[in-house]
């Protein structure tokens, strides 16, 4: 029986979303709104910190396996590797582009920083859409239920709570009824008490404040 992978579509998703809005949220910001780059400043560092922890995980424990395992397609691997370290240089620049728009709001710093959040999202994209359709399809094939249940526990053990609670908040944001049962399959009952009570008005509070 293979690995259903579906939760890493709609990972995929919530990127696919996040950099979109990213991108037009900050070139919509007047020049001197401090108080609103702030905003938008913190929540570019819980994405960049849901996606480093979701490639971390497929860095250490989905091609290791994968490449022990798949010789003929070993290419794919690598190519996902490849990928990997060209979003890593895109996180690089915005790393110094978002504090230097954070400062002051300038708007020279905002243009830079919307060509920065344009091109890593065109290198994401690039990189899910393959991933999709070349690499996931192995993984079914060749991942034990254990091995793919290793990259939900890497983002949660290397996680805060309160971002946890953000980044689960995103990840049910546009689910359907099927895809939130599967998000919340494995997730145990006390935790689904705490989103119910306490992280899912706190999304909803931080939506708000992010998309205005």
């Amino acid at each position: 029986m293979s690995v259903n992978t579906r939760d890493m579509e709609i990972v995929h998703r919530v990127l696919r979303r996040e950099s979109r809005l990213l991108v037009e949220l900050v070139a919509a910001v007047a020049p001197g709104d401090t108080a609103r780059a702030r905003v938008l400043a913190d929540h570019f560092r819980i994405y960049r910190l849901g996606l480093r922890n979701h490639h971390e995980g497929e860095d250490e424990l989905l091609w290791p396996p994968l490449l022990a395992r798949v010789d003929l397609k070993a290419d794919i691997v690598l190519r996902m590797e490849a990928q990997h370290e060209r979003i890593t240089a895109t996180l690089t620049r915005l790393d110094a582009a978002v504090p230097a728009w954070e400062a002051a709001a300038g708007a020279d710093e905002r243009d830079t920083l919307v060509a920065a959040l344009t091109e890593h999202r065109a290198v994401l994209l690039e990189h899910l859409d393959d991933e999709e359709a070349t690499l996931l399809p192995l993984a079914a094939e060749h991942i034990t239920e254990r091995e793919w249940a290793s990259l939900g526990d890497h983002l949660v053990n290397n996680t805060p709570k309160p971002v946890l609670l953000t980044l689960f908040g995103a990840v049910l944001e546009d689910a359907d009824p099927a895809e939130r049962a599967l998000v919340l399959r494995g997730v145990p009952a006390p935790v689904r008490l705490v989103w119910h009570v306490i992280g899912r008005p706190r999304y909803a509070r931080h939506i708000r404040r992010v998309r205005g």
